[in-house]
């Protein structure tokens, strides 16, 4: 694989001063990286231009060059692009008064975002327990189900739910769970989607179970599930008494083009103990998560305020990004701009991939703003990477499908970010095919 060629220097947007390095500086942090940090991540670096990453705005990353990159990836987190204004403007008002909090008194942040954030959770799930990240709000959830007695793991294969011990019991991926066996134990991994399966798996574990499921499998090649899935595994669960936490990390908040995936379940909705809800909570600016309950579900932690603590969750700097984050989807109509959005770019994206569909590449599906390029060959992904940096695009692969690259694209870009990335899309499609064809 070599390295990408350099995009056509683009004007900056006004807003925007990128962090200038000399050249050299680029093998100096590449050596930092070596020798501190993650000596594959440095070669990684390398292969794909050795660029630094120093500026971002809007739907727009800059590297310290002067070269920006349409962000089509960012992991799922960039929903209001960077730097979104309202987001940006809280947490700045937050830094300048009281960024992290003593954790004597009652804090009035948290208390805002945490009713923000309800106010938009499927009914039920009122109670609130901010983290800092996707795999704490796992921890949290796996945690309150054992204080229920609900210890008895039930996952799916290729479902994702971050690489903390616990949280890396539910990702079922021997890759990443081998070096650390051995895990928790009394973990299963069902098939997704395969409802016989679950029930099988419930008649045997009855309310020892807690079964954790993605509406729409993110990591995992963005599998969707059969219609009605979701409230069937809700159904399951209430039958034989299992405890079910819904992972929306990447999933909620519009991503779907629904404010959460199991909004699109029509019919009788799931009801889940536990909802899951990360990434797009940040607003792009500050890291935070939340694991959402119940009441009955949340008694053991409500009870105790000391049973599951951390010295960062819910901080004022963290809380006044999610606040302003729920603010800023409701406020703009983001939701219903990531439907409509994901429907067009879903179409153009199949159209494009349509001269090579049965050869290089297998399939191409999406819910709202998540969509996935399912290729032949697993180096047609890397390829592909490649290409699209090299034509000032970014877009993520996908940890348990590597035959999958996976687009993530922000509701606010327009028209002219459109088509400079079915351009590029087109243009890169040709040359991997040309390649590995």
């Amino acid at each position: 694989m070599t390295a990408a060629p350099a995009p056509v220097v683009a004007p900056t947007a006004e807003s925007v001063t990128p962090v200038a390095f000399p050249a050299t500086d680029r093998a100096h942090i590449a050596r930092l990286y070596r020798e501190h940090l993650s000596s594959g991540r440095s070669v990684l670096g390398t292969v794909l231009g050795g660029m630094l990453e120093t500026a971002s705005d809007g739907a727009w990353v800059f590297t310290e060059d002067g070269r920006r990159y349409l962000d089509f990836g960012g992991y799922g987190v960039f929903i209001l692009g960077h730097r979104h204004p309202h987001v940006t403007a809280a947490v700045h008002r937050q830094v300048d008064t009281h960024p992290l909090a003593g954790r004597v008194f009652l804090e009035p942040v948290a208390a805002l975002a945490a009713e923000a954030l309800a106010a938009r959770t499927p009914p039920g799930l009122d109670h609130v327990h901010f983290v800092n990240s996707g795999a704490e709000a796992t921890e949290a959830g796996l945690k309150l189900a054992r204080a229920h007695g609900h210890t008895a793991l039930v996952s799916t294969v290729g479902g994702y739910h971050g690489k903390t011990l616990g949280a890396l019991s539910a990702t079922a991926n021997p890759k990443y769970q081998q070096p650390f066996q051995p895990l928790l134990p009394d973990s299963t991994a069902i098939p997704y989607g395969d409802t016989a399966a679950l029930e099988a798996t419930l008649a045997e574990l009855g309310r020892r179970a807690c079964v954790i499921v993605e509406p729409v499998q993110g990591e995992g090649g963005v599998r969707i599930p059969p219609p009605g899935h979701l409230a069937e595994v809700s159904r399951l669960c209430r039958t034989y008494g299992a405890f079910l936490i819904v992972d929306e990390i990447q999933t909620g908040l519009g991503r779907l083009g629904s404010w959460w995936g199991m909004d699109a379940e029509g019919g009788l909705p799931p009801q889940p103990d536990v909802l899951l809800v990360g990434k797009g909570l940040s607003g792009g600016v500050v890291p935070v998560a939340a694991m959402v309950a119940t009441a009955v579900a949340y008694g053991p932690f409500s009870r105790d305020p000391y049973l599951h603590t951390s010295t960062f969750a819910a901080s004022p700097i963290a809380c006044a990004a999610a606040l302003a984050a729920v603010e800023a989807l409701d406020r703009e109509d983001v939701v219903p701009r990531a439907k409509a959005l994901g429907e067009r770019l879903l179409a153009d994206v199949r159209a494009a991939c349509a001269p090579y569909t049965g050869g290089l590449v297998r399939e191409v599906r999406g819910r709202g703003l998540l969509i996935g390029l399912e290729f032949t060959e697993e180096q047609a992904v890397g390829e592909l990477i490649l290409e699209l940096v090299g034509r000032g695009v970014l877009v993520n692969h996908s940890l348990n499908a590597t035959r999958v690259l996976r687009l993530t694209p922000p509701a606010i870009v327009g028209e002219e970010e459109v088509r400079l990335f079915l351009t590029a899309l087109t243009e890169a499609l040709r040359v991997v095919a040309t390649h590995i064809g």
